[in-house]
């Protein structure tokens, strides 16, 4: 099966691309993460798994970034909500929307997220949203828990195998406000 992986980080994508193609699918990735800012951090993650697919031999698109339509649409009266909150759930929903209409247009059978490779993720929620997103564009969404079977062990370990840029927060500035560098 043709999977698109949508893909938060470099990291997390280091245990769930080999996941999947162990499995047998045919794997690229899709970075779309309107939700990251300043550009530079976008810029580091999206360098950080194009290191990663090199390594891997899987093929990435990048969704460019509309951090100005995600702050309108996400973010707008839920800056102040928590981690794992109200604008977590949109953040899902509009990334994975992103992910979902491009794997429809681009001929995939299924999308899946890295997102839940997480041990800080609630993975029913995400996959609430992967199939919102999926019912919407037409297209399957894979309900992979990535963190299961040691995944986000093996993504810190494949991370620091490679060098990949590891970032400390989800990647909004609301975000990274409650998690000092």
């Amino acid at each position: 099966m043709k999977v698109l992986l949508h893909t938060c980080c470099g990291p997390c994508a280091s245990a769930c691309a080999p996941a999947l193609r162990s499995a047998g699918h045919e794997t690229a990735a899709f970075f779309s993460n309107s939700n990251i800012a300043p550009e530079a951090e976008f810029a580091k993650r999206l360098d950080a798994l194009r290191t990663l697919a090199r390594a891997d031999g899987f093929e990435v698109f990048a969704d460019p970034p509309r951090h100005g339509d995600w702050l309108e649409k996400v973010a707008r009266g839920f800056e102040d909500a928590p981690e794992k909150g109200a604008r977590c759930e949109r953040c899902w929903r509009y990334n994975l929307g992103r992910a979902a209409e491009f794997a429809a247009e681009n001929g995939f059978d299924a999308f899946t997220t890295s997102l839940t490779v997480s041990p800080h993720k609630p993975s029913a929620r995400i996959f609430e949203a992967g199939e919102e997103a999926a019912a919407k564009a037409g297209v399957r969404f894979l309900r992979e828990d990535f963190k299961k079977k040691d995944g986000f062990k093996r993504s810190l370990e494949r991370s620091r195998e490679l060098g990949l840029y590891r970032q400390s927060w989800c990647g909004c500035e609301f975000s990274r406000r409650e998690r000092p560098l």
